[in-house]
């Protein structure tokens, strides 16, 4: 066995080494502020405030009720409403001491002092490896052109005079392209991790499968999940050889090995028993199903056979090209900085070629395929599953981000339930119909054609004033569009409807005499009308002076009775 602390065999596990890589935008955006200064232990401190200032770390011990109520309304990993106030961020500071915090983990980060300079290279460590900022002590922080692309993923507003944030992924595509490039790079065996695999997983897995898909004894739907374990624990780059072991392996048990036989190769014969025990689980459903979301990160796989495999997604056959052509053969690195540069620099090939325009079509008539998968009972819990922010337990479905699950269920219960409106989500998707990355910012969510009527749906995770201010003005404009000569409404979707979303749609259909018409739901009062409505476009009422709603969230059937403007 390898002394403590010498570099050895491990599987490839990203809730360590990637931790959330979603977060990496809203924590760049913040670090980005501090850009070309010089890092000292201050300096590092500062920094962690204000990602506990923008809710974006938070610490549980002691917490003001004030800042609990400013993160009570989003959740953990993304902005708070509101940014906490300089006493609000000094208590939760002192409050949560961080040297006594570091002290009892027994932790501290090499060139860095104890407690939050320490934290600070934790939070931040994975930026370096990722190629998207570097920093080092008593040394100017840097945040690479690959960084400053993610970055331009979001847009971010602070309102000055209530330090209320709002938040928009408006180019969900950048924060793709991204995690496309620096999976394509990202080295098992580099200078910011102790370990000896020596591959790049993701050429690794574009290898594997095409291997097995050009062999016609094999099912030419990609890898198993089952069979995913094995390149997680794999230690180098043989792509050939990985490959003839799966088919061993199917050969023996076709596509369904039990746990013990997975778990005794990657133990034994991979990993040659020098390996601590883990728990089976853990081989067989948490490192798989966490290397899944990361791969499709990329917008480089689709889910088969109701997620038993992982496949190329032909729509980005040119892409896999491009990158087997340029990125398989590799140079080893030493050093941190130098390896930095190498990720960090920004493949505009790669962007450019990844950028082309996805076609609608794919969205629109892949919805039919999947109705053959899920019948409207499992659509309808799925919807509730999101209303109230539960987990999905579907093989498929828990891989998808909330959001992007949110665009895929709706359309499929319109589809389920209407099936004769016409219906084409704007969401990008693989070859199999599911979505990649939701609706960019500048179009609407999911396009509804019923008859002559035209009916745009849009949708949001978000809840409190947030909604407001960053789904009800856009969605204004792209009904606008979406309009042209032909008169049309909006449905707009969302877990609970905030009062003062509804004030403004009250608004909107007033200011425009009529013309602009918005139906906003909550997820259960959609899922409700859709089992007893006839049609999904409803005729627009007379407009009526703007109501005044009290209540903070309300459900629309109160409001509706409330303000008498419904039908």
């Amino acid at each position: 066995m390898p002394r403590r602390n010498e570099p050895e065999y491990k599987p490839l596990l990203y809730t360590t080494t990637m931790r959330n890589p979603g977060r990496l935008k809203y924590m760049l955006y913040v670090l980005n502020k501090f850009d070309g200064q010089i890092l000292n232990n201050n300096l590092a401190t500062k920094i962690c405030g204000e990602t506990i200032r923008y809710g974006l770390f938070r610490p549980t011990k002691r917490i003001p009720e004030s800042v609990q109520n400013k993160w009570s309304t989003t959740p953990k990993g993304e902005f708070s409403d509101y940014i906490l106030t300089d006493n609000e961020l000094q208590l939760v500071l002192d409050n949560n001491d961080s040297t006594k915090w570091e002290d009892i983990k027994g932790h501290k980060e090499a060139g860095f002092g104890k407690g939050w300079p320490s934290r600070f290279a934790t939070i931040f460590d994975l930026t370096k490896e990722l190629g998207l900022a570097y920093f080092w002590p008593n040394e100017p922080i840097y945040i690479s052109s690959l960084g400053h692309h993610l970055i331009k993923s979001i847009e971010v507003e602070i309102e000055p005079s209530s330090s209320f944030i709002t938040c928009d992924v408006a180019h969900p595509e950048y924060e793709q392209q991204v995690f496309m490039q620096a999976l394509a790079k990202s080295q098992r065996k580099n200078p910011f991790v102790r370990v000896l695999n020596d591959n790049i997983p993701l050429i690794l897995l574009l290898q594997t499968i095409k291997k097995l898909n050009a062999d016609p004894s094999q099912n030419g739907c990609g890898i198993s999940r089952r069979e995913l374990p094995l390149l997680i624990f794999w230690k180098d780059n043989n792509a050939d050889a990985l490959y003839r072991r799966i088919v061993d392996l199917r050969k023996e048990y076709r596509y369904d090995p039990s746990d013990e036989v997975v778990i005794d190769i990657c133990i034994d014969k991979i990993m040659e028993g020098d390996f601590k025990e883990f728990d089976p689980k853990s081989i067989m459903v948490d490192y798989p199903d966490e290397f899944i979301r990361k791969m499709r990160m990329t917008g480089l796989f689709s889910l088969r056979g109701a997620g038993r495999f992982l496949d190329i997604n032909k729509n980005e056959n040119e892409t896999v090209d491009y990158i087997l052509a340029n990125y398989t053969q590799y140079k080893h690195y030493t050093d941190e900085r130098e390896y930095f540069d190498y990720m960090a620099e920004l493949d505009t090939n790669l962007i450019q070629i990844s950028t082309q325009p996805s076609t609608i079509s794919n969205s629109e008539k892949l919805l039919d395929e999947w109705l053959d998968v899920y019948t409207w009972n499992v659509i309808k819990k799925e919807l509730f599953n999101l209303s109230s922010r539960k987990n999905s337990i579907d093989s498929v479905l828990k891989l998808l981000a909330a959001p992007s699950r949110l665009e895929f269920l709706t359309a499929l219960a319109i589809k389920s339930r209407m099936p004769g409106v016409r219906v084409v989500p704007n969401y990008s998707c693989d070859d199999t119909g599911l979505p990649t990355s939701t609706a960019g910012g500048n179009k609407g969510d999911i396009e509804c054609y019923e008859q002559q009527n035209r009916i745009l749906v849009e949708v949001t995770m978000s809840t409190g004033r947030n909604q407001t201010i960053m789904e009800v003005w856009p969605i204004e404009r792209h009904l606008e569009d979406f309009q042209k000569e032909i008169k049309a409404q909006c449905i707009f979707i969302a877990p609970s409807i905030f009062r003062d979303s509804l004030q403004q749609i009250h608004f909107v259909k007033f200011q425009s005499k009529g013309k602009k018409e918005i139906r906003p739901f909550a997820i259960n009062d959609f899922v409700d009308y859709l089992e007893n409505a006839q049609t999904l476009y409803l005729e627009s009422t007379k407009p009526t002076p703007v109501p005044y709603i009290v209540d903070e969230d309300i459900p629309v059937s109160v409001a509706a009775e409330a303000s008498d403007t419904w039908n």
